[in-house]
């Protein structure tokens, strides 16, 4: 499958999580090593140039998990900038975020978010919601692909 225009290839079984703070950091790959060892993690801590990254790369992670509080640019201004590429259109983005504001949700969705997810702070419960959105992403992408 290729992303938006063709210069990239999604990897379903890649993912690439967004995030600034080292305690969720660590947290996500524990949690996503416990649930799904197969799956290729790759970590930033900050939303800058992330984009360009992106765009210069042949394989494009399936899903990117979006912290929305980050110093530079932000989760929403990094969601529209990614939305706003065609190239960049076929990626899944699930915000992962430790805000439950309704207008934080509402601004999620209307920047392009796929999902909006509440970081659970107890380890056990974030480690369940964190494994059901990659289990339900990766039945959305189709039997087969690995994410």
């Amino acid at each position: 499958m290729t992303a938006g225009t063709g210069t990239g290839r999604l990897d379903p079984g890649s993912v690439l999580v967004v995030e600034d703070s080292p305690e969720d950091t660590e947290a996500i790959e524990r949690a996503l090593r416990q649930t799904h060892p197969d799956l290729r993690t790759e970590f930033v801590a900050r939303g800058d140039g992330l984009v360009e990254t992106l765009l210069a790369r042949e394989e494009l992670p399936g899903l990117i998990l979006l912290d929305l509080n980050m110093p530079g640019v932000g989760g929403h201004a990094l969601l529209a900038a990614i939305r706003a590429r065609p190239e960049l259109r076929d990626v899944t983005v699930v915000v992962f975020t430790s805000s439950t504001s309704p207008h934080e949700v509402e601004a999620s969705y209307a920047a392009g978010a796929d999902s909006y997810i509440y970081k659970p702070v107890n380890f056990r419960l974030f480690r369940t919601v964190l494994k059901g959105a990659v289990d339900y992403w990766r039945q959305q992408s189709g039997p087969g692909t690995g994410l």
